[in-house]
């Protein structure tokens, strides 16, 4: 009798760093923004969606978002506590991003199932990750921390360590950044301009965020 076949493995996550070159970093003060917001974002070619827990309105945007938003995948950003990262998963956040790590932390999100990105700025947090079988993480704060000189530099004797540089990154540093072998995108906010969420001027945020999509 032949035996049955073996279930197939379950599929991985996809990389966070492989959705878009820019990672838009959000910061949601009304929750009517979110769906509009999410939706330009979409529609000029940046999919993934980090939603900053900086506000009240935080996590109530990321539900509507995955909710409404089909096409985008939405992740919570400011991740600092385990009990940040289950409130993140209950509301639908498909991936996690914290400004840097503790054990405990770090615990909370490899248990959460979903991809994240924890934070570091020295070489030593670098390798710790990577001690913990963490290879893709946040660079931040990016240009206070060191920009490109410093993650070119971290290229050479830590190769298997990717980043999002995030914090101080514009328009114009962009494709330095992405240029590096150790990159896998950037974050930032350049295309949500404040005026143009305040007026409700979503076709500017999409046209800034195809701009965005372009620079990789």
């Amino acid at each position: 009798m032949t035996p049955p076949p073996l279930p197939s493995p379950p599929s991985p996550s996809p990389s966070v760093l492989a959705l878009a070159p820019v990672l838009p970093v959000v910061v949601v003060e009304d929750v009517a923004d979110a769906v509009p917001l999410a939706r330009a974002l979409v529609a000029g070619g940046l999919p993934a969606i980090e939603v900053t827990l900086r506000t009240p309105a935080a996590l109530e945007a990321i539900r509507a978002i995955a909710d409404a938003v089909p096409d985008a995948v939405v992740g919570a950003g400011t991740v600092i506590t385990p009990e940040q990262v289950a409130a993140s998963v209950a509301a639908g956040a498909r991936f996690l991003v914290s400004p840097g790590w503790t054990e405990r932390l770090l615990a909370a999100m490899k248990a959460s199932g979903v991809p994240f990105l924890p934070g570091v700025s020295t070489a030593s947090e670098v390798v710790a990750l990577l001690e913990h079988g963490v290879s893709e993480m946040k660079f931040f704060p990016a240009e206070a921390a060191g920009g490109t000189a410093y993650l070119k530099s971290l290229a050479g004797p830590l190769p298997g360590a990717r980043f999002c540089p995030t914090g101080g990154i514009t328009p114009a540093s962009a494709p330095a950044y992405l240029a590096l072998r150790n990159v896998g995108c950037v974050g930032g906010s350049w295309m949500l301009p404040a005026d143009a969420v305040a007026a409700g001027d979503w076709e500017r945020v999409a046209s800034l965020a195809r701009e965005a999509a372009a620079l990789r």
